[in-house]
């Protein structure tokens, strides 16, 4: 398979609208309800916690399909970080809503569940702290998407990776600009846990 190829196929299942399809199967549309984004977060709050989970299953599978693609085909760090970065730019900028997307989360956990399982599992537990800690998902997304780069440069096998999760922490906190302006204001939702 050419990479170009694969580039292309990659950022066409990042496109993949996983929250508005599923919620679109129960007669709902997140983008019209809470945040009006159409993660899993948004997807919980407007659809329901099943609902939330199935997209955020699919949104991390957006991420991880294509790098375990690149992986076996190619086995070559710079082609799975070009897949990543494709299928992650896929899900904020999808060709299928118009170019209006997700803030990239999920998709960059599932990207990180492939390279390097151990930083997912250090990021997945600086979420949940946080989460647990403060209520606020938005905090605890950015605060996993920032030390991810950390973890990565640690436990990665290649130093490729570590500048892709240093490019996807800083669309992720450019994606989160309204969620810190509220966050600064104390205006942020807190979950319930």
């Amino acid at each position: 398979m050419k990479v170009f190829l694969l580039l292309v196929i990659s950022y066409l299942i990042g496109s993949i609208p996983t929250g508005v399809v599923v919620s679109r199967f129960l007669g709902k549309d997140p983008r019209k309800g809470g945040s009006r984004n159409i993660g899993a977060t948004n997807v919980v709050r407007t659809v329901g916690k099943g609902a939330g989970l199935i997209t955020l299953i699919g949104d991390m599978a957006k991420g991880g399909i294509p790098v375990l693609a690149a992986l076996k085909i190619y086995g070559d760090p710079m082609v799975v970080s070009l897949a990543a970065l494709s299928a992650f730019l896929g899900h904020l900028y999808p060709l299928f809503l118009g170019f209006k997307g997700g803030k990239g989360v999920a998709t960059g956990a599932g990207v990180f569940l492939v390279i390097s399982p151990l930083s997912f599992l250090l990021g997945v537990l600086v979420f949940g702290a946080v989460a647990f800690k403060t209520r606020y998902v938005s905090l605890a997304s950015l605060s996993a998407a920032g030390t991810m780069p950390l973890f990565v440069g640690l436990f990665a096998p290649s130093r490729l990776y570590l500048v892709l999760a240093i490019l996807l922490f800083l669309f992720i906190l450019y994606r989160h600009r309204e969620n810190i302006q509220r966050l600064i204001e104390g205006r942020e939702h807190q979950i319930s846990l």
